[in-house]
């Protein structure tokens, strides 16, 4: 199995929707692949912090950096409109 293949099939993975035999192939390939790993484990991480339902507060550089590149890709996407923002 490829890495796009899994990717392809990794929600029902995830999710445990998964033929056995394909999700066979599909745990040979994460035992060999550490960047499938990763995005698994990931996305495990993300789904049980969603299910307990608790607040994570992100750190203060990184909620800073992600308003910047947010404001960033707005000006990017919206040339026109990004003359009318406010100045604060």
């Amino acid at each position: 199995m490829k890495c796009e293949e899994l990717l392809a099939l990794l929600n029902d993975y995830v999710d445990g929707d998964i033929d056995p035999a394909v999700c066979e192939d599909l745990e040979e390939h994460l035992a060999g692949c550490n960047p499938c790993q990763v995005v698994v484990d990931n996305i495990r991480k993300t789904i049980t912090l969603y299910k307990s339902g608790e607040l994570y507060e992100p750190s203060r550089p990184f909620r800073e950096r992600l308003h910047r590149l947010l404001r960033e890709r707005w000006k990017e996407t919206h040339p026109a409109s990004h003359h009318n923002e406010s100045r604060s």
